[in-house]
């Protein structure tokens, strides 16, 4: 736990959980009515489309276009079974056990509300068994349906289509922004430091609760 200590009574009011091909496939239609969102000039031919995915990418732009393509691109890979998604082993537990005593669990998510409900339809369990988690949520939001996660008003439109005041409302973040952005909307906020996260500052540590598994929570 960080320096700022979690804040019992907020976490203990919480009702509402809100957690954080191109070559081949060019000249199909299907294909191109994927990438049809993207700007004109990009779609010219392969290596061009390429090219600025991978640009969007190393400057971390959240482009909406290229999330909706992403999401399209996991259900081809969910479907056919080449992708699996890898839980850390304290999520399905907890999540499950945060569901039985009556919280509300919603997703709030930078990949589209389609590429959230393919993660969680294939979540790995053991050997190659896979398990659909999305009767575990009431909601899932994305940057179209609710807004930058990096804005105020994004947390407050969550909380009004949830029907749930702010004050009754946790949300579990990997991203400082995103924490600020959610606090100032009155949403009570807790950032999970999970291995490969970038270094917490001692600023944020002392601003922010910090737990390191989710059963930190209890």
């Amino acid at each position: 736990m960080s320096i700022a200590s979690l804040d019992c009574a907020r976490w203990g009011a919480t009702e509402v959980v809100l957690l954080d091909i191109a070559h081949e496939s060019w000249s199909d239609p299907a294909f191109q009515t994927l990438i049809a969102g993207f700007p004109e000039e990009t779609r010219l031919d392969a290596q061009t489309l390429i090219a600025h995915v991978g640009d969007l990418t190393r400057r971390d732009v959240k482009a909406t276009y290229l999330k909706q393509l992403q999401g399209n691109l996991w259900k081809i890979g969910y479907t056919n079974g080449d992708l699996k998604t890898p839980l850390f082993d304290d999520v399905i537990p907890i999540l499950e056990s945060w569901k039985e005593t009556g919280k509300t669990l919603a997703i709030f998510s930078s990949g589209s509300v389609q590429a959230q409900l393919q993660f969680f339809s294939y979540v790995k369990t053991s050997g190659s068994a896979t398990r659909d988690l999305n009767p575990l949520f009431s909601g899932n939001f994305d940057t179209v349906t609710a807004g930058s996660k990096l804005e105020k008003p994004s947390y407050e439109n969550i909380c009004r289509e949830l029907g749930t005041d702010a004050a009754k409302v946790t949300f579990l973040t990997d991203n400082v922004k995103e924490a600020i952005a959610a606090t100032e909307a009155g949403v009570y906020t807790i950032i999970v430091d999970r291995p490969g996260n970038a270094p917490l500052s001692a600023e944020s540590r002392e601003r922010f609760a910090v737990v390191e598994r989710l059963t930190d929570l209890g």
